[in-house]
C-alpha cells in the first residue's frame, strides 16, 4: 500500500463522525422546534427563539437550515413521520377492511387526545397557511392529503371485504370520519367540553353503522356452573 494513502482511513472517520454529529444536532434542533410549533404554531418559529431554546448561536441554527421556511418544512415532515409511526404503520397489523380502519381511527384518537393539550401542527397550520400559498403550505396540504389517501384505502378495503356497504361514497365517509377529530379538537381544546373523546368515538360507531358495518360484538358475560353444595354431615 503506498505510504500517501495511509491517511485517508482517519480522514474518511473523521469525516464520518463530524457528518453524524451533525445529523444528530439537526435532529435535536428539529425536535426542539417541534416542541415550540406546538405550543406557538409554525408562525411563530424563528431561528433565535430556538437558538435560545437549544443553547446554540443563531448562525449555528441557520447553518443547519439555511432559512426560517426550511426550518418550519423540517418541522412539517418530522411531525407526519412521527404521526405515520404511531398512527398509521401499528393499525397495518390489523387485518384489512374494518379491523384496520378501526385501528387507525383508534390510534388517531389516541394522538388527538394527547395533542388536546399540547396542540396539532396540521390544525394550526392548516389556519396559519390555509390563504398563504408556498412550499410551508404544500409540505401542510401533502403530509394531510397523504394521510387522507391511507383512510381512502382502508375505507376501499373494508368494501372490498363486505364490511362497509358496496354503495358507500368513500370521500363522504372519510369526510366524516374526519370532521369528528377536527370537532373534537375545538370542542375539548377550545370549549373545554367534557367527554368530548367519548362523544367522538360515538360518532364514529354511527358512522360505521349507517354505513352498514357490523356492530363491535358486546363482550359476553361468562355464565359459571355453580358448584354443588356439600352436605354438612359429610
Amino acid at each position: 500500500m503506498p505510504v500517501t494513502d495511509l491517511p485517508l482511513k482517519p480522514a474518511r472517520a473523521r469525516e464520518g463522525k463530524a457528518l453524524q454529529k451533525g445529523q444528530q444536532t439537526k435532529a435535536a434542533i428539529v425536535d426542539a422546534a417541534l416542541g415550540l410549533a406546538t405550543q406557538i404554531g409554525l408562525e411563530g418559529l424563528s431561528i433565535g427563539a430556538l437558538a435560545e431554546v437549544t443553547q446554540m448561536s443563531k448562525s449555528g441554527v441557520f447553518a443547519h437550515f439555511g432559512s426560517r421556511e426550511e426550518l418550519q418544512i423540517s418541522v412539517v415532515r418530522e411531525y407526519h413521520a412521527r404521526f405515520e409511526q404511531e398512527v398509521f404503520f401499528p393499525a397495518m397489523h390489523e387485518a384489512r377492511g374494518l379491523p384496520r380502519l378501526r385501528a387507525m381511527f383508534a390510534n388517531w384518537m389516541k394522538r388527538t387526545s394527547i395533542e388536546i393539550d399540547s396542540g396539532c401542527i396540521y390544525i394550526s397550520g392548516a389556519v396559519e397557511f390555509d390563504d398563504r400559498p408556498g412550499p410551508v403550505r404544500d409540505a401542510l396540504a401533502s403530509s394531510v392529503q397523504t394521510w387522507h389517501a391511507a383512510m381512502l384505502r382502508a375505507i376501499a378495503q373494508a368494501k372490498e371485504e363486505g364490511h362497509v356497504d358496496a354503495a358507500t361514497d368513500d370521500e363522504q365517509m372519510l369526510f366524516e370520519i374526519h370532521a369528528l377529530i377536527l370537532a373534537l379538537h375545538y370542542e375539548a381544546r377550545f370549549l373545554k367540553i367534557p367527554d368530548s373523546i367519548a362523544h367522538a368515538n360515538k360518532g364514529f360507531e354511527n358512522i360505521l353503522q349507517r354505513y352498514g358495518a357490523p356492530p363491535r360484538p358486546a363482550l359476553k358475560s361468562v355464565s359459571r356452573t355453580p358448584r354443588p353444595t356439600r352436605n354438612a354431615k359429610e
